[in-house]
């Protein structure tokens, strides 16, 4: 283990009628190489936590082991000097952390401190900017003269120019834009990834670590809440809601398609992306078909089979469409008028007229319509068979039926995963307005 604490606390002023217990009965554990992400309310202990990762602060009780160094209360921790080498820190504000005129001199002072010979200091210095992004035209710079941003990546490779097995930062994205803290969060992934740094970050923004974090631990009044992987995270949402740990929209996103589509047993999907893609995953069902009135059946585009036969709509009132060829599609009209449209040639329509002219339109090619007017004389307008219909005739007479539409689904395509986690950011920014 990188990190092994049995029951841990931690006072201030310990021995002094002002003191005050940040830390009580902590235990937790942080393998070799993870990626930990500490949440928890302000005053909840956490920066407090993290100081104890290097000794910068010794517990009052319990016994810390950190790498191959045990702090314990009453105790004399040998390898102090070594361990704040091989365990960084890195503070809330990097100006607290910065002090030389250059880049430069910030970033050899621990290797120079630690007995490093200048050359390699200046090369550890150099590759360390490039690990944080930043090229060796930095090193001339003021840092105090960078913006937010570089200055706490500047912060996190003087760090790193100690070559350190575990880094911990306390809240590195504040005060940063959304673009230097997504920037920031992909960086420390890198550095988990490519140089299998253990990772240990504190954090208010849960969102920003959910993609890149393996283990979490929640603190609360100076206590562990909560320690586990993210899906145990989100099957104990509930609870530390309850405890008043605000979480991310996208755990409430989650927890919601996993209980509507029954994937509570997966690994939880807590970015846009990847909730986009699972719901992607679900779409393809089969396409809805509808059952006409004599055995035709449509399909979700609203359009008959190919080769359909004439499909009789409510043959008892004599209307009828008919296709013939493929994806020809025939209109329904009336059918109290009486009309029978019919489409011949591929595509080919036939465009419903205005009920009350009587008139009886035919698509015989292409897309050409020939309507034909009818008089308009009550006599000629059919009355349906009240038999067939069971009602009474006076019944029918006064009260025309109306043809029943079917409800003919859009089949336009399912959107791309890249739309619908365009929709997901845009629910989550509308249920945390």
């Amino acid at each position: 283990m990188a990190i092994d604490f049995e029951q841990v606390s931690f006072a201030y002023d310990d021995r002094s009628l002002w003191r005050h217990s940040a830390l009580e009965d902590v235990t937790l554990c942080v393998a070799r190489g993870a990626f930990a992400a500490i949440a928890g309310a302000s005053g909840s202990g956490k920066s407090t936590l993290m100081q104890l990762f290097n000794g910068l602060l010794k517990p009052t009780g319990g016994k810390a082991r950190v790498l191959d160094v045990t702090l314990q209360a009453g105790g004399k921790a040998s390898g102090l000097r070594e361990l704040r080498r091989r365990a960084g820190l890195v503070f809330q504000f990097p100006e607290q952390q910065l002090f030389e005129d250059t880049v430069e001199k910030d970033l050899c002072f621990g290797p120079l401190n630690f007995g490093c010979p200048a050359a390699e200091a200046r090369e550890r210095a150099s590759r360390a900017l490039k690990l944080v992004g930043l090229d060796d035209s930095f090193l001339a710079r003021n840092p105090f003269h960078l913006s937010g941003g570089q200055m706490r990546k500047v912060a996190i490779a003087a760090v790193l120019a100690m070559e350190p097995d575990v880094i911990a930062l306390d809240e590195p994205t504040a005060t940063l834009d959304p673009q230097s803290r997504a920037e920031l969060a992909g960086m420390l992934a890198r550095l988990h990834r490519e140089q299998g740094k253990t990772v240990i970050v504190v954090t208010h923004r849960m969102e920003e670590m959910l993609p890149y974090a393996e283990r979490w631990i929640v603190m609360k009044e100076g206590r562990i809440s909560f320690q586990g992987t993210p899906g145990e995270l989100v099957r104990e949402a509930a609870r530390l809601e309850a405890e008043g740990l605000k979480l991310p929209d996208s755990i409430h996103c989650w927890r919601a398609v996993s209980a509507r589509f029954g994937l509570e047993a997966e690994e939880p999907c807590l970015t846009a992306e990847a909730l986009a893609e699972r719901l992607a995953r679900l779409l393809p069902l089969p396409l809805p078909r509808t059952e006409l009135a004599g055995g035709a059946v449509m399909d979700a585009a609203g359009a008959a089979p190919e080769n359909a036969g004439a499909s009789p709509v409510m043959p008892e009132l004599g209307a009828a469409s008919s296709a013939v060829g493929s994806n020809a599609a025939a209109s329904l009209v009336e059918p109290e008028l009486g009309a029978s449209p019919s489409a011949v040639a591929g595509n080919a329509a036939a465009s419903p007229v205005e009920p009350g002219k009587g008139a009886s339109p035919s698509a015989v090619a292409g897309n050409g319509a020939a309507p034909t007017a009818v008089p308009d004389t009550e006599s000629q307008r059919p009355v349906p068979d009240a038999a067939v219909l069971g009602l009474e005739p006076e019944a029918v007479k006064a009260k025309p039926l109306q043809e029943e539409k079917a409800v003919q689904p859009n089949a336009v395509g399912r959107p791309g995963p890249e739309k619908l986690a365009f929709a997901v950011r845009g629910a989550a920014r509308e249920g945390g307005g």
